[in-house]
C-alpha cells in the first residue's frame, strides 16, 4: 500500500471527527512514484487512528497533529507529532504496558495493541521519539520495506 494514501485516508476520516481548532499537517502526495509499504491496511489504519485519538485527547480541543514520512535504504518511518500535554520520561517508559494510562477514562489498551500490531504482526517498531511535559509528543513507526506482515 502507498503510505501517503494510507495517511491521507486516516487524516480525512479523523479530521471530520476532530474539533475545529485542531490543525492536521500531513504530507502531500509526492509527484512520481508511490512509497509502498507491506502492511495490513485495516490494522495499520487502526494504529494511526489510535495515535491520533490519543493526540486529540492530549491537546484538549486545540493544537496541531503533524505526520512526516521519511526513509532510508531498508525502512520507512512515519512520525506522528502532537502539540498536546506531553509526558514525563517515566510516563513515556510505561505507555506501551497493557492497562497503563494517563487518562481518567481509559483502559490502557490502545498503545499496547498498537505495539503488538506494528511489532509482532508487521515486524516493525513503534516508539516515543520525543516528549516533554507541555511540549507534546512524537511517536515513530518504523516499517521494513521488504518485510511481509504475518
Amino acid at each position: 500500500h502507498d503510505i501517503f494514501h494510507l495517511l491521507e485516508s486516516t487524516r480525512a476520516y479523523m479530521s471530520r471527527r476532530a474539533p475545529r481548532k485542531v490543525v492536521f499537517s500531513f504530507p502531500d502526495f509526492p509527484s512520481g512514484d508511490a512509497l509502498m509499504v507491506n502492511v495490513n491496511a485495516p490494522l495499520f489504519d487502526w494504529v494511526l487512528e489510535n495515535l491520533i485519538r490519543n493526540a486529540l485527547d492530549a491537546m484538549e480541543g486545540k493544537g496541531e497533529i503533524k505526520a512526516e514520512v521519511y526513509e532510508d535504504a531498508e525502512n520507512v518511518y512515519i512520525d506522528v507529532t502532537d502539540t498536546g500535554k506531553g509526558m514525563t520520561s517515566g510516563q513515556a517508559s510505561k505507555i506501551f504496558r497493557p492497562g497503563w494510562t494517563t487518562k481518567a477514562r481509559g483502559w490502557g489498551l490502545g498503545l499496547s495493541l498498537s505495539k503488538r500490531i506494528i511489532e509482532e504482526y508487521h515486524g516493525g517498531k513503534i516508539f516515543v521519539k520525543k516528549t516533554a511535559p507541555g511540549k507534546g509528543t512524537t511517536f515513530t513507526i518504523r516499517l521494513n520495506k521488504n518485510k511481509e506482515p504475518k
